[in-house]
């Protein structure tokens, strides 16, 4: 049995009680965290569980998965995930190959950035396709990124831009990074007058929501990773009556 466990947004306290027993009970555990900055400790986890952790990188959960999924075969194998299981593709890849061979799986499910987003008071149903801004070393061009924002732009849809994670370097964009990068773009659908959103260290009960024009929040300090970029659409009146709590500038 391979079981995908998500470990939520923060740290080892947002694990969940059906995560708890079904990690207690296994053979094998392992943990990935590069997808994103956790603020947990591996010690501490595995005290709660009772278990010896693993830490795993992309490239064992990608091209040299069989490890884990010939475990899986005849033994009871967990997965750590930050955030949901699900969210990444690589865990959807990873449970396909599972299933592929005949190995059983089964996902429990935490808290994501997917749904964390709606402490800024943006409705969730209104967020059209998510987009990663990429370091610019990574990228020779940024037509995609900019088809896509605008795409959710005419829709008039909340656009969720993720910040990019070299995770070995432990480097992680921050907003001024990543507005820069948007500014940057020839399209001029981005400017020092667009209004964004900046949410900060979801899931740690104490998140930074700041709302404003570009130029009214490029030289602020907005802390520590990770952080997500929203540019909204058009906004339903409740929508707007929230987001005035968090307003910088006039």
């Amino acid at each position: 049995m391979l079981s995908l466990i998500g470990l939520g947004l923060y740290d080892e306290k947002d694990l969940t009680i059906r995560g708890l027993e079904k990690a207690k009970n296994a053979d094998k555990v392992y943990a990935e965290f590069y997808t994103s900055r956790w603020y947990g400790d591996v010690k501490k986890l595995e005290k709660m569980i009772e278990k010896e952790i693993e830490v795993v990188d992309r490239k064992d959960l990608e091209e040299d998965s069989n490890r884990i999924i010939e475990g899986a075969r005849s033994k009871k194998i967990v997965v750590f995930v930050l955030g949901d299981p699900l969210v990444a593709t690589t865990h959807t890849i990873l449970l396909n190959d599972a299933k592929r061979v005949g190995v059983k799986t089964e996902v429990i499910h935490n808290a994501s950035i997917y749904s964390a987003v709606g402490e800024t008071g943006l409705h969730l149903y209104k967020f059209g396709r998510t987009v990663t801004i990429p370091f610019p070393e990574k990228i020779k061009s940024t037509d995609a990124l900019a088809d896509a924002i605008e795409q959710n732009m005419k829709m008039g849809l909340h656009a969720l831009l993720l910040l990019d994670v070299i995770s070995e370097k432990e480097k992680y964009m921050n907003p001024i990074e990543g507005v820069k990068i948007l500014l940057g773009i020839k399209k001029r659908f981005f400017t020092e007058k667009t209004e964004i959103v900046v949410f900060a260290r979801g899931g740690s009960g104490r998140p930074l929501i700041v709302y404003g024009r570009v130029k009214d929040l490029i030289k602020r300090d907005f802390g520590n990773p990770p952080f997500v970029i929203i540019i909204p659409g058009e906004l339903h009146f409740t929508e707007k009556e929230y987001l005035e709590c968090y307003r910088v500038g006039k």
